[in-house]
């Protein structure tokens, strides 16, 4: 009887585990730990360790240390050192897993190898791995058996939940690699939205930052690297940042940065270096404002041709209107002879778009002195005022009101 009794339990186990779960809270028991496993990375791995937009407190610190080694096997100054040297050769041939670079198939089917291959480099430990954990926890567990954690959690899985628990570790295993490596290295770099200029090919996948913990907004961060807030418009929403901010409130988070806000005050007389200074921190938010103003003159523009009678040019017009506010080197091949094309038969768009150039390179020139920057600034909005465009106009009053904070 006895034998019988425990043959039966071995088989039980081994079919549902020890918990005897039901289907659906297997299912919530590994969406909840794997959106663990990105709230881990991203409080902890992006914002914290890479970008240091915030200072974790040691208790928050060691359990995503430990739930990473668990769920993940990543080590903190592996994946720190891959993530830097992506922002700082973006979108070229050193980017360890840009799909400009290396291709939207490349980066989806083989994001993992790629990542592995990077963090390998000895080079790029040393160059970009600084000032990550080197505690015996890290020299001594961490780093040396990274592996150990996943081995735990699939034993866990096992114990719990049986022969169907190793579906839920292939899960979690398989989660990062996806979200990470193919979402938002791949799709992040690929498709989406913009809502700023920023120098690379970075989009929004997503305005509600919820499944990846808010590295959907994956434009914005790249605009705002050191942010510890993703979102900056008032639809979006970063999930990441609603849990900073509750471990600030009990005292064990504190962040360091957020993104700008454009602050106005009154107009003055004569923009001066303060205007300069506001201008500068505030170009990406100040920019995306002028975009809209090119937009929304491209489709007045194609409406009062439309009207005439001349559709061909209308057509042409919208062929192009998608990229008139975009920077020259974010535009596809030919797109920048076609706006060329466009703005020379309209005065007004072509003024516009001139007129962004050279309000651009009020950051972009680092050969010119700061006095040199504010009499270019004081003539730009002069000659926007006299152009007699009213957006123009509009735009150089609101510089002239721009405080910095």
């Amino acid at each position: 009887m006895f034998d019988f009794s425990f043959h039966d339990a071995l088989i039980q186990w081994g079919i549902g585990g020890l918990v005897n779960a039901s289907w659906w809270q297997i299912v919530l028991y590994t969406l909840l730990l794997t959106h663990i496993t990105i709230a881990s990375v991203t409080i902890f791995l992006h914002r914290a360790q890479a970008h240091r937009s915030l200072e974790l407190h040691a208790i928050p610190s060691h359990f995503f240390r430990f739930w990473l080694w668990l769920t993940t096997a990543t080590v903190t100054k592996q994946w720190v050192a891959v993530h830097r040297k992506h922002h700082a050769k973006c979108e070229t041939a050193e980017d360890p897993h840009s799909p400009v670079a290396h291709g939207i198939k490349t980066v989806l089917l083989r994001g993992r190898e790629l990542y592995a291959a990077e963090a390998a480099n000895g080079e790029t430990l040393k160059k970009f791995g600084h000032n990550t954990p080197d505690d015996w926890l890290e020299r001594k567990l961490y780093t040396p058996r990274a592996v150990w954690g996943i081995w735990l959690m699939f034993a866990i899985d096992l114990a719990l939940f049986g022969a169907i628990g190793i579906t839920v570790w292939a899960v979690q295993m398989v989660w990062i690699p996806i979200t990470a490596a193919g979402i938002i290295n791949g799709l992040g770099h690929w498709w989406g939205y913009r809502n700023f200029e920023a120098a690379d090919a970075s989009t929004n996948v997503s305005p509600w930052g919820i499944l990846i913990g808010g590295e959907e907004l994956h434009n914005n961060h790249h605009t705002y690297p050191t942010s510890a807030k993703l979102s900056v418009k008032p639809y979006e929403f970063d999930i990441g940042w609603g849990y900073i901010r509750g471990l600030e409130m009990i005292g064990l988070a504190k962040v360091r940065k957020t993104p700008p806000r454009l602050q106005l005050g009154d107009v003055k007389a004569v923009a001066d270096a303060k205007t300069l200074e506001a201008i500068v921190a505030n170009r990406y938010e100040l920019m995306a404002g002028y975009a809209r103003e090119v937009r929304s003159a491209c489709q007045a523009e194609m409406a009062r041709l439309k009207a005439a009678g001349e559709t061909s040019a209308a057509s042409r017009l919208a062929q192009v209107r998608r990229w008139m506010h975009r920077d020259v080197e974010q535009m596809p091949a030919g797109m920048p002879e076609q706006v060329a094309d466009a703005c020379a038969h309209n005065p007004n768009l072509a003024k516009l778009i001139a007129m962004r150039e050279e309000l651009r390179a009020l950051w972009t020139r680092t050969n010119v002195s700061a006095e040199q920057l504010v009499v270019d600034l004081q003539s730009w909005c002069q000659r926007a005022e006299a152009s007699g465009i009213q957006a123009l106009q509009e735009f150089s009053m609101k510089l002239r009101a721009a405080r910095a904070t």
